[in-house]
Parts: C-alpha cells; structure tokens; sequence
C-alpha cells in the first residue's frame, strides 16, 4: 500500500521561504513522477510542480523562478522549496505521485502567506 507523508507547511510573511516535503513508502517502482498540486478556497486544484523518476521538472508559470521541485530517489522524497512566496500562494498543497500502478495523494498541508 502506498503512503505519501508531507511536512513543512505553515505560515510565513511575503516574502519568505517554505521548504515542503513529502515522502512515499510503499510499491511505488522506479519509473515515476511526484509533483505538488495546491488548491485555495474557492478555486480548482491546480499542478504547482512536478518532476519525474528522470529528474526532469515542469512547473506552472506563476511559480516559475520561485518555486524548486527536487526529489531524492534513495528516499522516495520530493521536496518543494518556495522562495519569495505572496498571498496568492495561499493554500493546501497535496503531494502527488503517479506510477505505472496508480495514482496516489497525500493529505495535504496548509501554507498561508501574510501580507
């Protein structure tokens, strides 16, 4: 059974900088990708980063140049840095993973960013 356990969220002023993560325990195979979708009050789920087993990143374009995606195979982790973060950046953020078997979510974790 595949478990995703996230850490890192919490309340940060503008500006500031949030390290998430999210570790995966389980089947999850070798050829995978794991990502963060986050959603505010009110809006959709959307893709925030993702990256695959290859190390290869995407990110939404609202995030781009603030936002790194990394992941640690040997741990079946992947982190999510947040740098220069603002109130639009509010929300639960979800850890995701997608396997040739699945895909899976984790329980989400709140970040609130203050003005």
């Amino acid at each position: 059974q595949v478990q995703l356990v996230e850490s890192g969220g919490g309340l940060v002023q503008a500006g500031g900088s949030l390290r998430l993560s999210c570790a995966a325990s389980g089947s999850i195979g070798s050829i995978n990708t794991m990502g963060w979708y986050r959603q505010a009050p009110g809006k959709q789920r959307e893709l925030v980063a993702a990256i695959n087993s290859g190390g290869r990143p995407n990110y939404v374009d609202s995030v781009k140049g603030r936002f790194i995606i990394s992941r640690d195979n040997a741990k079946n982790t992947v982190y999510l840095q947040m740098n220069s973060l603002n109130p639009e950046d509010t929300a639960v953020y979800y850890c995701n993973l997608v396997t040739v078997w699945g895909t899976y979510w984790g329980q989400g974790t709140q970040v609130t960013v203050s003005s």
